[in-house]
C-alpha cells in the first residue's frame, strides 16, 4: 500500500515521533496506518507525545571535551524532576547528546529553530539543482521538499542519525529515554567549540575522531 507526505504528517501528529521514524514505519507497514502507530508503539516511540504538555523545568548541563580537548560541547536537556536529573539512564542520555553534538555539529535542536529566511535560501539552492538536472518546473516544488528532509537530517539535532546507533535518529533516542524514564525530556540548548574555528587551518575529520574513541571505549 502507498502512502504520501501527509500520511507521514498524520502519523506524526498522532504519535509525536520524528519525521524519519514515520516514515520508516509507514514503510515496514507497507503504508497501513494502525500497523505503522503499533509499530511505532512497540519501538516506544509514540508515548513522548502525552508527556508535551507537562513542564520540564530540571535537569542538567552537561559537557563532552574531545579527546585533546579540541571540541566542546556543553548542552542543556531538561526533565520534570530533580529527582530524574540525579538518574544514571537521564544522565547517560544527556552525555550522549553531548557527544552527538560533538561529532555531528548540528545548528539547531529541532526544525522550528531552523530561521525561514535560511530554509528559502536552502530551498532555493535544490529548486536551482532541480532545474540544471531539467527536471519539470511543476515536480521541483515536490522534489524540493523532499530534498530538504536531507537538509534537517545534516544540521537539525533531533533529526540527526545517533553516531553509537546508526539504526536510531536523536528523536527516537528522545522518545526511548522519556518511555523509559517516565518523564517529559526536552532539549533546550547547546554550544559547541571547535578549537581554531574561524581560522584558516588545516580541516580535521572531528566525527572520524571521535567515533575512533566510541570504538576504543567500546572494545
Amino acid at each position: 500500500m502507498a502512502y504520501t507526505k501527509n500520511d507521514i504528517m498524520t502519523l506524526k501528529d498522532k504519535t509525536g515521533a520524528g519525521m524519519l521514524d514515520c516514515k520508516k514505519a509507514l514503510d515496514a507497514s507497507d503504508g497501513n496506518m494502525d500497523k505503522a502507530i503499533e509499530f511505532l508503539r512497540e519501538k516506544g516511540m509514540a508515548t513522548a507525545k502525552k508527556k508535551e504538555s507537562r513542564v520540564a523545568c530540571e535537569g542538567i548541563v552537561d559537557s563532552y571535551i574531545h579527546m585533546g580537548g579540541k571540541i566542546g560541547v556543553l548542552v542543556e536537556v531538561n526533565c520534570e524532576t530533580d529527582f530524574v536529573a540525579r538518574n544514571e539512564k537521564f544522565r547517560q542520555f544527556v552525555h550522549d547528546v553531548a557527544l552527538q553534538i560533538a561529532a555531528s555539529n548540528p545548528s539547531y535542536v529541532r526544525r522550528e529553530e531552523v530561521p525561514a529566511e535560511v530554509l528559502e535560501h536552502e530551498k532555493e539552492i535544490l529548486r536551482v539543482q532541480a532545474r540544471n538536472e531539467g527536471k519539470p518546473e511543476k515536480i521541483i516544488e515536490r522534489m524540493v521538499e523532499g530534498r530538504i528532509n536531507k537538509f534537517y537530517e545534516d544540521f537539525v539535532l533531533l533529526d540527526q542519525t545517533f553516531v553509537k546507533d546508526p539504526s536510531k535518529t536523536i528523536q527516537t533516542l528522545l522518545n526511548e529515554a522519556t518511555q523509559s524514564i517516565g518523564e517529559k525530556i526536552s532539549i533546550r540548548r547547546f554550544v559547541r567549540y571547535a578549537m581554531g574555528e574561524g581560522l584558516e587551518k588545516k580541516a580535521d575529520t572531528f566525527a572520524d575522531e571521535i567515533q575512533n574513541a566510541i570504538d576504543l571505549a567500546n572494545k
